[in-house]
């Protein structure tokens, strides 16, 4: 099992034996988001994506991150595309790109920096596989879209009431 230490907190894959809290912590998160007028995630409230989390989660492609043995977060990097993401983006074939789904803070660490040293921790440990991190989010949270451009991510469009933002994993080459 890989380890990180992330200022002051743990990252690692999560395991099997991680499913049940991941799922409740997003269905918690769902709930304080419908709770909190902020129109995303509804559907995890009726037990959709709940076989896609745990095949993320086997498939290790499922993150935690902890706080004294405490979940205070989670992401999901895919290393090819889901359905969802070929509905959003388009059929990739080049196979250079992460997805990432679902990063999710406990809201006792929102606004702490958690999730742009997520951010960071992603492009620094794992920039040597692929050039790029691409995710969408709905158009309409306006927090969750000034996160994204505050990480430097490049607005793409909008599709389907998805803004689709990327990043470059790798430094610009430069020719002189």
């Amino acid at each position: 099992m890989y380890s990180y230490n992330l200022e002051g907190l743990v990252i690692k894959i999560a395991t099997s034996s991680d499913t049940p809290r991941i799922i409740n912590m997003l269905k918690g998160l769902a709930i304080w988001m419908r709770d909190n007028e902020i129109n995303q995630w509804g559907f995890l409230l009726e037990g959709g994506d709940d076989e896609e989390i745990e095949q993320a989660i086997s498939d290790q492609e499922t993150y935690i991150i902890l706080r004294d043995d405490e979940l205070i977060a989670t992401f999901t990097l895919l290393s090819k595309q889901s359905e969802w993401d070929k509905h959003i983006w388009g059929d990739d074939l080049t196979s250079n790109t992460y997805y990432l789904h679902r990063l999710a803070i406990i809201p006792s660490y929102m606004n702490k920096g958690v999730g742009s040293s997520i951010l960071t921790w992603i492009q620094n440990n794992l920039s040597y596989t692929k050039d790029y991190l691409k995710l969408d989010c709905v158009a309409n949270n306006k927090k969750l879209n000034a996160f994204y451009i505050n990480n430097n991510f490049e607005f793409i469009n909008l599709h389907d009431g998805h803004n689709k933002y990327q990043k470059s994993l790798r430094p610009c080459v430069r020719n002189n």
